[in-house]
């Protein structure tokens, strides 16, 4: 739609009200998150490192909270799903100032370490990512009443370390994860704004498969 200057400020003024809004609720939201009852991890988990195979307790690296992306990487597959790898992108940046706040970031994905190591390489990115072939992807999906059956799925989970106890804090999953990926809220703020479901096509691919293009 075309307008005049003034059209324009009178429907951005209305619009920022609801913006507003939007942030007023989405910090209440935080707070509720904050509010969600720990619950303990009782059960067991390995995670195979560079360093050899960790407890759940390692992955926080002596800081008291942690956050696992949960990155679609199947023992069979030979790269990681180029959704998980697009909302990576943004996350890998973030990983040296949340670990300033005393937050540990690391990556869970059920794949074979080496090919996991690979693939960063690949794609360039620095944060901890480890391999559990075993059941700590699909519990914590589990507990977010997303059931796998044996399918993969990305979301974020979070953790705290208390007097030796780790804590299951939070999880979301699917679009939970959407608000994360940078490149989305970005789209969201042009005229076009993001692709719906049904014209994403090949989109988004992996940074690495991109040709010069002028895309529509």
């Amino acid at each position: 739609m075309i307008g005049t200057r003034e059209e324009w400020l009178t429907a951005r003024r209305e619009l920022l009200d609801k913006e507003k809004e939007l942030t007023r609720r989405s910090d209440e939201l935080a707070r509720e998150r904050r509010e969600l009852p720990w619950v303990a991890v009782d059960k067991e988990y390995e995670y195979h490192t560079p360093d050899g195979t960790r407890g759940l307790p390692d992955l926080f690296a002596g800081r008291p909270q942690l956050l696992v992306y949960h990155l679609m990487f199947g023992p069979d597959d030979e790269a990681a799903c180029s959704g998980c790898s697009f909302t990576a992108d943004s996350l890998a940046g973030a990983v040296p100032h949340i670990e300033n706040r005393g937050v540990s970031f690391v990556a869970v994905s059920r794949g074979p370490l080496e090919r996991l190591l690979a693939y960063r390489k690949r794609m360039g990115w620095s944060f901890p990512w480890v391999s559990s072939p075993g059941d700590f992807n699909s519990d914590l999906a589990a507990y977010g009443d997303f059931p796998l059956n044996g399918m993969e799925l990305h979301g974020l989970s979070a953790f705290a370390l208390e007097d030796g106890v780790v804590y299951h804090t939070y999880s979301t999953f699917d679009r939970g994860t959407d608000v994360l990926c940078s490149s989305w809220q970005l789209l969201d703020r042009t005229p076009n704004g993001r692709p719906s479901r049904d014209d994403l096509g090949d989109w988004p691919r992996r940074h690495d498969e991109y040709e010069e293009a002028i895309h529509a």
